[in-house]
């Protein structure tokens, strides 16, 4: 197992349902302490995501905050410099696309990644056939793969998800981009799947807006992935303080539910 599959199999088994928002590295100056902030209010793993020019995943918002960071000239290299400057107990996730890691190199890569503290990445648009020589290189170092599920996956490529998956799989709510939405979507289906084959600790992202919705989709999953409602209120300015209230807000929630 990876370092990421033994911290958050702990926190599952300690009855805790993890709470993971999600970051855009280099939005702004005061991006790193937006991540502090929420490793302080009560997040179980942290994702950043390195920005690319042509996201396939990533709806308005989330372009919007990626676009942003490039044009300040943010990249790989600066996004895990600027995560090797944390003291923070929180795992780090990178999320980006395939190509920045071509571009970088997949063996300096990797070694970067672990060199900055990172313990696992998710690549949207690196399949399930593409992924081995990812995940053998990222392995050496200690960097899980994580593996998505969406509501449109056969029951049979489910099992095989779940069971290549490392430090948690990710079941994706609706197809869409990500985005804000005004329900849970339909992530218990996703999840339903993927505990039939595995007992890795399944969390439920895209459209996960409000603490309600947090809290409900924890009544199912292992955890809640939170990200453009909070980079929404990071593009409007909220900062640190803002970070800090809303995943306040979200922890409570989920800690409530019975």
């Amino acid at each position: 197992m990876t370092t990421l599959d033994i911290r958050l199999r702990t926190v599952r088994d300690s009855g805790r349902k993890a709470l993971v928002p999600y970051f855009v590295g280099g939005l702004d100056d005061e991006w790193l302490e937006c991540v502090k902030a929420a490793a302080f209010a009560g997040a179980d793993a942290i994702e950043i995501g390195v920005p690319f020019s042509d996201p396939i995943m990533d709806g308005v918002v989330i372009q919007e905050a990626s676009l942003r960071a490039l044009n300040r000239g943010t990249t790989l290299t600066s996004v895990l410099a600027g995560l090797r400057t944390l003291d923070i107990e929180v795992p780090l996730i990178v999320m980006t696309y395939f190509n920045i890691f071509h571009h970088h190199g997949l063996e300096r890569s990797a070694n970067d990644l672990h060199e900055a503290g990172v313990l696992g990445t998710i690549v949207p648009d690196l399949s399930l056939e593409e992924v081995a020589p990812w995940r053998a290189i990222s392995n050496e170092h200690d960097v899980a793969s994580i593996l998505m599920t969406a509501l449109s996956t056969p029951p049979e490529r489910a099992v095989q998800l779940a069971s290549e998956t490392q430090g948690f799989a990710y079941a994706a709510a609706r197809m869409a981009v990500t985005g804000v939405a005004s329900d849970e979507g339909r992530g218990d289906l996703v999840v339903q799947k993927l505990r039939q084959a595995s007992t890795v600790p399944v969390y439920v992202g895209i459209g996960i807006a409000t603490p309600l919705q947090a809290a409900t989709a924890c009544t199912f999953a292992d955890g809640a992935i939170v990200g453009s409602a909070l980079v929404q209120r990071l593009l409007d300015g909220e900062g640190p303080k803002g970070v800090e209230l809303f995943l306040g807000e979200m922890r409570s929630a989920i800690d409530a539910i019975d």
